[in-house]
């Protein structure tokens, strides 16, 4: 039983490692197969193929669901519900619309949109809209986030901009009493931790602000604010332990069997709480799992611990095969994986504080390999940070919110509650922040996969029982993991990142022992591309400090990351074109015309047009020099008038390498500047379906005229150049995933 529910596991499991889904036949081949071996010795393997068709099927009905891509940036009007609860930030609000409707196309089942100064939305409310449809497309560059695979998981099928609406019908339903809830709760005093208590009560993260985020990531108590598995499984055992207190002091009715009256109490409580967070998959996997501990409880737990773990992997991956793609699945396995293997079969009892201890450092030290390869921010401060925050917010701050909630229709007596909750909360958030400020977060290096390996087979080592020989040695082979070995350019030779920011742009070029950074990638209110994707890649290659960040001009496509880079790695010296339009806090100095410096045998040269007025002309031109010759031109946003400047200026502007100037638009790449650079090769960063139709199809013919090769980030991904060995970019896109 248990080979075959390890085997079914692994089936379900092997979807993520495609880079490609089989076809339908195909997975009808390996079901039929799989059915014949059913009656086997092999039957393991059967179960194998039976998972694993089941996985692909199920993501291919989530493909199959995507937008058509004849409808890929057309404005349509359509109807449908408000599912979830809206995000309202900075004037945008991003909400979720489900069963869409529209008479002109067919559409996919859920949607995620977003409307600029657009009105108050509540949740279950139909409205008709006017939207203009994207694919459910994001950036793709090494170490960061993939959007794509989550909007996937999340089987969202479009996404899209609101130009217009009408409200069809009022929200109604389980979905509206939750928005009506929140918005109670947010107007509620509470030292001004209102957004705080409506992710505790309601899951919503929305009213914490980018601050109070990156706090709680760098302390690694993200899933403290959210509801999450903890909790109701914290929630879930209060209810537990209070039956089998009073059971234990005879307060219990002896008619009532204590036991299946706790587990059925326990449950109760943990569906409630997940019905009030919106019942989404990382709260049903919760669920699932405090169910299948509660079941082994009652009935199984002469069976060990192993069993119900594999239950619950199996029961939610069947349920939703695509959870695998979401990182929350691995930490919720893991974590309780690891707590089995401290506390199973240890001899004698240890003491609340000892074994409350024990598992926040074995957690910490357990996970360190699964956060390595899901690229996820370190917190060097968790064990200390979770060690105060968790009985904080479980036993003080959490109770007094639900019961505050609870009472609300009593007003001073649950606003009173609500506001005791809030000051906890402003409490442990300044106790957080001391934490932070004295260990802070670091993001991984990316560290080859034998190093990997060893580093799990370490932390693995040193989780076991204190008895085993050589327990020690764990510590050791974990080195690699904290001092990874990195793989730099040979001297003479540079390594360029052309990082996927949409519209904007930001190249990274990396000698043997020197990084420069060309450009800082775009901020557009609240998102920073800087602090989304340049950083966690320029720390997934090893960088932790920067020699030069030349920002070509002030435009915030070029220089909004620029800040948020600043605060997150050392940078020695700012160069800029218009350094003076700059925050003051960056220290820019003025990009100097015809500098000229070496790092590791690479050549760097920069120019300015002196005479340029402020803006695009002004950008700061960058020509970088391999010790075999080959070359790459950065010219920022320069237009024309630039281009015959830098012309007059410089004799020899030839290149290899060209990033397309002002992103491929009209105003640019002159045929007399492109024949002066001769390049065999242009690089072009943009956003797909901008709104300034980069790259312009007559510069896309010029480049073709000239034979040129064209390399767009938008279908290839981030671009790497091994400046030196005059061999063809490399698009990340090449990493085959089946989602991309």
């Amino acid at each position: 039983m248990r080979a075959g529910m390890l085997a079914l596991v692994l089936g379900l499991l092997a979807l993520g490692c495609l880079p490609v889904l089989p076809a339908p036949w195909c997975l009808l081949l390996l079901a039929l197969v799989g059915a014949a071996l059913l009656s086997t010795r092999a039957y393991p393997l059967a179960f194998f193929l039976f998972g694993l068709s089941w996985a692909c099927t199920s993501a291919q009905m989530a493909l199959d669901d995507r937008l058509a891509a004849q409808l890929d940036n057309r404005t349509l009007w359509l109807e449908g519900q408000v599912v979830g609860l809206p995000e309202l930030r900075d004037g945008v609000l991003r909400f979720q619309l489900a069963h869409a409707q529209s008479s002109r196309a067919q559409l996919p089942t859920l949607m995620r949109l977003s409307w600029r100064d657009g009105p108050a939305l509540l949740a279950g409310e139909h409205w008709r809209l006017a939207v203009q449809l994207r694919s459910p497309l994001g950036s793709a560059n090494p170490r960061v986030f993939d959007y794509e695979a989550w909007l996937l998981a999340q089987r969202i099928g479009a996404l899209g901009s609101v130009k217009a609406g009408k409200r069809l019908q009022p929200a109604a339903g389980l979905s509206a009493w939750r928005d009506q809830l929140r918005q109670r709760l947010l107007r509620v005093d509470a030292f001004g931790r209102e957004g705080a208590l409506a992710a505790l009560v309601l899951g919503d993260g929305s009213g914490l602000s980018r601050q109070d985020w990156q706090l709680l990531q760098t302390t690694g108590t993200v899933h403290l604010l959210v509801i999450s598995g903890q909790q109701i499984a914290l929630l879930a055992g209060l209810v537990y332990a209070l039956v089998v207190g009073l059971a234990r002091r005879g307060w219990w009715p002896r008619r009532w069997p204590w036991l299946p009256c706790a587990c059925v109490a326990a449950f109760a409580v943990a569906l409630a709480y997940g019905l009030l967070a919106g019942f989404d998959v990382p709260v049903q996997r919760a669920c699932v799992m405090v169910g299948l501990v509660l079941l082994w409880r009652l009935r199984f737990a002469h069976l060990g611990v192993g069993l119900p773990l594999l239950l619950a992997l199996n029961g939610l991956l069947l349920a939703e095969p695509l959870a695998s793609l979401q990182a929350g699945f691995w930490l919720s396995f893991a974590a309780v994986g690891i707590l089995a293997l401290v506390f199973a079969g240890r001899l004698g009892a240890w003491s609340w504080w000892l074994a409350w201890w024990r598992a926040q450092w074995s957690m910490a030290l357990g996970l360190l390999p699964l956060l390595l390869a899901l690229a996820l921010p370190i917190s060097r401060s968790s064990p200390l940070a979770n060690l105060l925050a968790v009985p904080w917010l479980e036993l003080l701050v959490t109770p007094l919110a639900l019961l505050g909630t609870l009472l609300l229709p009593i007003p001073w007596l649950g606003e009173g509650c609500l506001w005791l909750a809030g000051g906890l909360l402003q409490l442990l958030f300044l106790t957080l922040g001391q934490i932070a400020g004295w260990l802070p977060a670091w993001l991984p290096t990316a560290v080859p996969l034998w190093a990997w390996l060893l580093g799990m087979v370490g932390a693995l080592t040193v989780l076991l029982p204190a008895g085993v020989p050589w327990r020690g040695l764990g510590i050791l082979l974990m080195l690699p993991l904290f001092y990874p070995p990195l793989s730099v350019p040979a001297k003479g030779e540079a390594h360029v990142w052309q990082w996927d920011v949409g519209q904007g742009l930001s190249v990274l070029v990396r000698t043997q022992n020197h990084n420069l950074l060309y450009d800082a990638g775009p901020k557009h209110a609240d998102f920073d591309l800087g602090e989304r994707i340049v950083l966690p890649a320029l720390r997934g290659l090893g960088v932790n400090k920067l020699d030069l960040m030349l920002l070509s001009h002030a435009d915030m496509d070029h220089s909004g990351g620029a800040l948020a880079l600043a605060r997150g790695l050392p940078i020695a010296q700012v160069l800029s074109g218009e350094a003076a339009e700059l925050p003051d806090s960056l220290t820019a100095q003025p990009c100097i015309d015809g500098a000229h410096w070496q790092w590791d045998g690479v050549s760097f040269s920069t120019w300015r047009w002196q005479a340029a007025p402020a803006g695009n002309p002004s950008s700061c031109v960058l020509l970088v020099e391999a010790q075999s010759g080959e070359r790459l031109l950065l010219t920022g946003d320069i237009e024309k008038g630039a281009e015959r400047a830098l012309l007059e200026r410089v004799a020899d502007l030839r290149a290899d390498w060209l990033q397309a100037p002002h992103h491929g638009s009209l105003s640019s790449s002159s045929m007399v500047f492109l024949r002066a650079v001769a390049p065999r090769a242009v690089l072009i960063s943009r956003g797909r379906h901008n709104a300034y139709g980069h790259p312009h199809p007559r510069v896309l013919a010029r480049y073709q005229a000239l034979g040129v090769q064209v390399y767009d980030n938008v279908p290839s991904g981030a671009l790497r150049i091994q400046l030196g060995r005059h061999e063809p970019a490399q698009g990340w896109r090449e990493q085959r995933r089946f989602w991309r």
